[in-house]
């Protein structure tokens, strides 16, 4: 197992945990507006590596979440992994934010049915938001998507199965998805300390990113998405 620290600025929770043998030893979280709690990344981080280093706890690897989401977050945090990983000589690992989204949503067994997909959604303003679909093995369904919510927007899936949505463009669309599938669970963020089991799957199977070439979601597949059609 690896000691990984792990960095989540996607939305207005910033939060910066550390993980080491499967286990969350150490968390912080700070909320501001949207992108302004990353302001605060650096004393966190400074702090979750003083913890380390006064345990004689060395660092294998920087886990930070790679979007969707604020802009200004995502460059914050992104930076700062890098920092740290070119200055510690770590392994970079990048762990998108809807799936990270999904880990409480399983670990707390809301969802029962067998078949029934899991809706992160991050609030992209007015009724748009970033959302993908994923089973629940984690197996992705349906690519990140810059909705435009309609009650149209998921019903090919919501005809079939149950959906449960969350995060915090969720709750704004249950006014316009009100098929009997749909379904709402609220209270969950993207937060560091759910980037563990996600962050350690990618180190075992060496899922490491260029230190000097990585970009966040926002350059690298904006563009892409936006010009992509829904299905």
């Amino acid at each position: 197992m690896a000691c990984i620290l792990h960095i989540e600025t996607s939305t207005n929770v910033c939060s910066v945990a550390v993980s080491e043998n499967g286990q969350c030893i150490f968390e912080q979280k700070e909320e501001g507006e949207r992108g302004a709690g990353a302001e605060r990344l650096g004393t966190m981080v400074d702090e979750a590596m003083s913890f380390t280093d006064n345990h004689a706890i060395p660092f294998d690897a920087v886990a930070v979440s790679c979007g969707p989401g604020s802009y200004t977050g995502l460059r914050i945090g992104v930076s700062m992994a890098k920092g740290i990983c070119y200055g510690r000589d770590l392994k970079l690992i990048a762990v998108p934010t809807l799936e990270l989204m999904c880990v409480p949503v399983l670990l707390r067994e809301t969802v029962q049915e067998e078949d029934a997909l899991l809706c992160p959604m991050i609030d992209a303003r007015r009724m748009e938001v970033y959302s993908a679909l994923y089973d629940r093995g984690l197996k992705k369904v349906r690519d990140v998507g810059a909705d435009v919510v309609t009650a149209d927007t998921y019903k090919k899936w919501l005809d079939e199965r149950p959906i449960y949505f969350f995060g915090n463009g969720a709750k704004k669309c249950m006014e316009t998805i009100t098929h009997p599938n749909a379904h709402l669970i609220e209270g969950i963020e993207p937060l560091a300390k759910w980037m563990q089991p996600l962050a350690e799957k990618r180190f075992l199977n060496e899922q490491f990113e260029d230190v000097a070439y990585f970009v966040p979601f926002y350059l690298k597949d904006f563009v892409a998405i936006k010009a992509k059609p829904l299905l």
